[in-house]
């Protein structure tokens, strides 16, 4: 008997039953469509590759290095092409320091967009620095298939480090300069990659050769250092703009044999001091750059040294760090299979030629 007298007929019951379930359905609804859409789009969709591994927060190292070297390539392509096709598109984008003009070209902007937007796809939540800027009407999206090369496979464990102690530096074209006088020996693409201002991963890529060097501090490498230098005639690898303002103090840190020899681009200087198989590379025993240098120059170069046990510098000792302002302002001095230190003690006149 219902409360009231009032009794409820088999119809009465079903009808509430109905109004009960409606009311339960219109509050969950939104709910369940909301878990269904976040499931459907955590999938990729057919055709599409997989996103990174490991959480949004967290990218792993290993990926970061494959990605690299195929944006190194990936760029490399477009300066290679850019070059044989002889449609450099050359124009001025201000001075250097130094007052020397400093030179754009389509190399420069074709390599950048590539690279950037290969590597801003794989991994959207590390911060990227690059000497060019990408259009930001430029919507291209570039998919990695997250393939990785067998030889980064074999050297390379897995290893994750937060996405916000990650910095990407990438330099789309180094030698801008001898890649107008078609000096195509110098020009290299380069990718560093920095975890908490510490370069860790370290790509430099010559187009014209092929040739690709790579490195991963606390990993492992497809580039050895030379095992030895002569210490009565060594060679110093200079920037072909400031051989003058090295030259002289080298000589007489070093002897009257000490060999100088005038390159063009941070990246090809890094690998003359190491064991290079390409025929167009020279060799060197230390790198000294006496002026203000932009950190993607020397981030893939720092990178490496620091894989294979090397060093580069301030020219005072100092260790660069990644973070913050886009230059160095102190110079540098690198070496491998030296003492760095006694290098530094010996070149205390060239800290001071750094700020001229």
């Amino acid at each position: 008997m219902a409360p009231m007298g009032i009794r409820l007929s088999p119809l009465g019951m079903a009808v509430f039953c109905l109004l009960g379930l409606g009311v339960l359905y219109h509050l969950y609804s939104g709910f369940l469509a909301g878990r269904f859409a976040f499931f459907m789009l955590s999938e990729p969709a057919a055709g599409e590759p997989d996103g990174p591994r490991g959480s949004a927060a967290a990218v792993d190292l290993r990926e970061l290095l494959a990605v690299s070297v195929l944006a190194a390539v990936r760029g490399g392509e477009e300066v290679r092409r850019v070059r044989e096709g002889n449609v450099l598109n050359e124009k001025a984008k201000g001075k250097t320091r130094e007052g020397a003009e400093e030179k754009l070209t389509s190399g420069d902007l074709l390599s950048n967009r590539r690279m950037c937007h290969l590597l801003r796809a794989a991994f959207p939540a590390v911060q990227i620095n690059s000497e060019e800027h990408v259009d930001t009407a430029d919507q291209e999206t570039v998919y990695w298939d997250r393939s990785i090369p067998e030889d980064i496979k074999e050297k390379i464990q897995p290893k994750e480090v937060p996405a916000e102690s990650v910095t990407v530096w990438i330099d789309p074209l180094d030698a801008t300069q001898e890649y107008t006088e078609d000096l195509r020996q110098y020009v290299t693409t380069m990718v560093c990659v920095a975890v908490n201002g510490k370069p860790v991963i370290g790509v430099i890529h010559k187009p014209f050769s092929a040739y690709t060097a790579w490195a991963m501090v606390d990993g492992g490498s497809n580039v050895k250092a030379r095992s030895s230098y002569n210490e009565k005639t060594p060679r110093i690898i200079v920037s072909r703009s400031h051989a003058g303002k090295v030259e002289q103090v080298a000589r007489q840190t070093f002897g009257n044999k000490t060999v100088i020899i005038p390159a063009g681009g941070a990246g090809y200087k890094v690998l003359a001091l190491l064991d290079v198989a390409d025929k167009n590379q020279e060799e060197a025993d230390v790198y000294i750059h006496v002026t203000y240098i932009k950190k993607w120059d020397i981030c893939a170069g720092n990178a490496v040294l620091r894989a294979l046990g090397g060093h580069m510098t301030t020219l005072t000792g100092k260790e660069i760090s990644y973070t913050g302002s886009d230059g160095n302002e102190e110079g540098l001095i690198a070496s491998i299979n030296m003492d760095h230190k006694a290098l530094i003690e010996k070149l205390p006149d060239l800290e001071k030629t750094s700020h001229k």
